[in-house]
Parts: C-alpha cells; structure tokens; sequence
C-alpha cells in the first residue's frame, strides 16, 4: 500500500508503508542477532565491528546512520555525543544498540538496551525504557500529537522513578532518504503523526547511578 504525506511528513514516490514494515522488521533481526555476540570481556569498538559484520550478511542496502552500541556510562550519550573512551563490557553490565538500516529502499530505526549479568537495578532499568516506549505508543493509538507524546512521556519517566532526556524526541524515517523532507523531531510536531513514518524515541537515565537505557521502533 503507497502512502502519499505531505509537509514534514512528506515522503519520496517509492514509499510503500509495507516496506516500512518489512524494514522494520529486518532491523529488530538485526538488533537480535547483534545482542547475542555481545559478551563480558568485548571491547565497545569491537562490537560495533562485529555488528557491522553482522549487517553486511543480512543484506542490507545500507547504513543510513551509523551504527551506535554504547556499552556502561556512555548509554547517557545521546546520538551526537562520541562515547567516552572504549569500554570493556563488564560481567554485570548494561549496553544498548541503535542503528539506522536502508532495506529494500526503506529505512530501519531500532535500539534497545540489554544487560549481562544480574544487577536488579540495570535489569530494571533497561525494562523501564521499553515499558515508557509501550505507554507513549499506547497514547499515539490514540490520535495524539508529537509534542504530547514527549510531555507525556517526561510525566510517565517521573513517576516511573526515571529521567527522560528530551535531548532525543524522535525523528522521521521513509524511503531513503527522509533528509530532503526535513521533518523535525517528533516531539516538536503538533500534528496527529501518522503511521510508518516517525520513529519514537526513548532514553532514560537512572536517578542516581552513571547509566541509562534506551529503547526506539517505527511507529506503524
């Protein structure tokens, strides 16, 4: 099925909202068979190689942002900031990956946030930033606007006992690439956001200790 958007939801003539989805489903592939060679011991730079590996075998068209697996501390990074130095995965630890993939002409966002070992709080952490992202994507069902969704978001962090950084609010994806359209960030638009082309971003930072968690999809 083709979709035809308009303004900051403008998308190219080969648009497909089932490629999206498509797409959509082959990054979560991805993010899952990257997780699994993650392991204690493994250098920040080293997995990010090995997940470039991973992405080159499953075919992808391209990589349409780089691909970013934060390991300890630096899951607090936002997507622009460099990590700090290059970190050994610790045997209790927390790490996330966020990538941006073109398949098929469409473009993929997923991150998600995993831990090693068994420290509850980490744990506790990394399930928060999914269960924030399930809430504010329950409230996007309901016809709510982009900036409606960060306000809701930030309420739902506190009171979940997290700090949402609303540095990241989300972005535009579409055939590749969704650049020439210039969205803006989700959570600065006003308007009813519509299926297939925004990706909802959560990232929460533990009140008290020097880690995060971080969890992004299409909404579709």
């Amino acid at each position: 099925m083709s979709t035809v958007l308009s303004g900051k939801e403008a998308v190219g003539e080969r648009f497909v909202l089932e490629s999206m989805r498509h797409a959509q489903q082959l990054t979560w592939k991805a993010v899952d068979e990257i997780a699994k060679v993650i392991k204690p011991g493994m250098l920040e730079s080293e997995a990010q190689a090995q997940g470039k590996q991973i992405l080159a075998q499953l075919g992808m068209d391209r990589i349409w942002h780089p691909l970013l697996i934060r390991f300890g501390a630096n899951t607090l990074k936002t997507f622009k900031q460099r990590s700090d130095g290059d970190p050994v995965l610790g045997e209790e630890d927390i790490f996330f990956i966020d990538m941006g993939v073109v398949w098929q002409g469409h473009e993929g966002d997923a991150g998600a946030t995993f831990t090693t070992g068994a420290d509850p709080q980490m744990i506790a952490c990394a399930a928060a930033a999914k269960e924030l992202f399930v809430r504010v994507e329950a409230l996007w069902r309901e016809g709510v606007c982009g900036t409606e969704l960060y306000r809701y978001a930030a309420d739902q962090a506190q009171a979940m006992g997290w700090k949402l950084n609303l540095d990241i609010k989300g972005h535009r994806v579409s055939d590749f690439p969704h650049a020439i359209y210039r969205g803006g960030d989700l959570g600065d638009f006003e308007g009813r956001p519509n299926a297939g082309v925004w990706i909802l971003e959560i990232q929460i930072a533990h009140p008290e200790l020097p880690y995060g968690a971080f969890y992004e999809d299409l909404l579709i």
